[in-house]
């Protein structure tokens, strides 16, 4: 029976660097096997290997020995071991399942890849896998594209699935002085599929993705086959006591906030509930890897202010303008989503009564609380384009 560090020693030897965008200088990722302890995989250009663990990793990555050893003896055991839960990926979601992709001896076209993507909107980050008709994944304010790995991996048997980091989140380029508003957003979508030679697209978004998503069927229709919006963001249409005061904050006064990560964790966890566990505590781990940054900061307040900001009336207001979605549109809603409450679709029957509505007993990220409901309304909706 091998040792735990022969076990991971076989895994890195199997790394394959056209899966994963190799690190400019070094990344470090820690391997634990529980009770026994940790290595650490250092991806350099060019280079791979397995040594001591020593400081702090980028990325943290955990499992029993026995996982360990079906992880390295299965050639798709890694993925498989994530999505079951029997192995955790921490601080760096990009790095650590980038790595099991890396390592999963999976060759082929529609493989799971990471990879950054030049475009004229600047370097995006993206994760895809599988063949077939291209759908465009879009995260929500503070999130990465790793909140949709879920959905790669239910629609990748059918659809080639492309999850992208909007610019000023995740791995993507982080202009500062940019609107980080939807219009902003939708033209970094759109030079995505230039760079990619993507014609059409199904678009998804969830929450301000979602926005964005809408945004790309308003301004270029011809682009988009159709749009599944999970708990997208929309425009309020109460009264917004802190508007005036907000056209007037400079979200660049990020760059000069002190933003120690134990401090700024410690918030967050206790404000989310379940924070330290599963799913949520990875999303957690996304949102600070990019806030902890003075440019990640200035880009979540920026697109924070703008989504607050969304005009609902008048002649530019989003209200009337969604009246000409030309797209066809699945909503999905969750029934006990505080942030875009149910009430909200009655607002949009009358603006679009042809789209399609479901409701969901979930909050506001069906696609991590409510994957295979989710899942197969989109699939379902996808594949009954005539």
């Amino acid at each position: 029976m091998p040792g735990p560090r022969d076990t991971l020693n076989t895994l890195v030897e199997r790394y394959d660097p056209e899966v994963l965008d190799p690190p400019p200088t070094r990344a470090r990722v820690r391997l634990e096997v529980a009770g026994r302890g940790a290595w650490d995989a250092l991806l350099e250009p060019g280079r791979e290997r397995l040594t001591e663990a020593v400081g702090e990793a980028d990325a943290e990555l955990c499992a029993d020995a026995e996982t360990w050893r079906r992880v390295a003896s299965d050639l798709r055991g890694g993925m498989d071991a994530f999505r079951a839960g029997r192995l955790t990926v921490r601080r760096n979601l990009h790095l650590g399942v980038g790595l099991l992709a890396a390592t999963s001896g999976t060759a082929g076209p529609g493989r799971l890849r990471f990879r950054t993507v030049p475009t004229r909107a600047g370097r995006l980050s993206t994760l895809e896998a599988g063949l077939g008709d291209p759908i465009v994944a879009l995260h929500g304010l503070g999130g990465t594209k790793a909140s949709f790995l879920p959905t790669v991996a239910a629609l990748a048997g059918s659809f080639r699935v492309i999850a992208v980091d909007l610019p000023g989140f995740g791995d993507s380029d982080k202009p500062l002085g940019a609107p980080y508003d939807a219009s902003f957003f939708a033209r970094s979508v759109v030079a995505l599929l230039d760079e990619l030679k993507i014609e059409r697209a199904h678009v998804i978004g969830n929450s301000m993705g979602g926005r964005v998503a809408i945004e790309v069927g308003l301004g270029t229709p011809e682009r988009v086959r159709r749009l599944a919006l999970l708990s997208t963001a929309l425009a309020w249409r109460r009264e917004r006591p802190w508007a005036s005061v907000l056209r007037l904050v400079r979200p660049e006064l990020g760059l000069l906030q002190v933003a120690p990560r134990g401090t700024v964790e410690a918030i967050v966890r206790r404000l989310i509930p379940g924070a330290r566990d599963g799913w949520a505590a990875a999303g957690v781990d996304e949102f600070l890897r990019a806030y902890v940054t003075p440019r990640g900061r200035a880009a979540f307040y920026a697109a924070a202010r703008q989504v607050y900001l969304d005009e609902p009336e008048g002649e530019n207001g989003f209200w009337p303008r969604l009246c000409a979605l030309a797209p066809p549109a699945l909503f999905v809603w969750g029934r006990q989503d505080r942030v875009v409450p149910l009430a909200f679709s009655r607002h949009v029957a009358d603006a679009l009564p042809n789209a399609e509505h479901v409701e969901l007993d979930c909050g506001h990220v069906p696609q991590l609380e409510r994957p295979r409901e989710t899942h197969a309304a989109i699939a379902h909706f996808f594949s009954a384009e005539g």
